[in-house]
């Protein structure tokens, strides 16, 4: 199976403030970034599954 992107990294513990009020905070579109990775990670077992289903 090929990832079409790489996992995204996460961010340092120094990269978020703490403060709470980032609006988004890194951690959020880290989160937002990992989701999306998952989603296409499962399309792409999926795609491969079927692809080896239909040998």
């Amino acid at each position: 199976m090929s990832d079409l992107k790489e996992k995204p990294t996460q961010p340092e513990d120094d990269d978020c403030c703490g403060g709470g009020a980032c609006n988004p905070c890194v951690w959020d579109h880290y989160y937002a970034e990992l989701q999306k990775w998952r989603i296409e990670q499962a399309k792409l077992k999926e795609e491969q599954a079927d692809k080896n289903n239909n040998k």
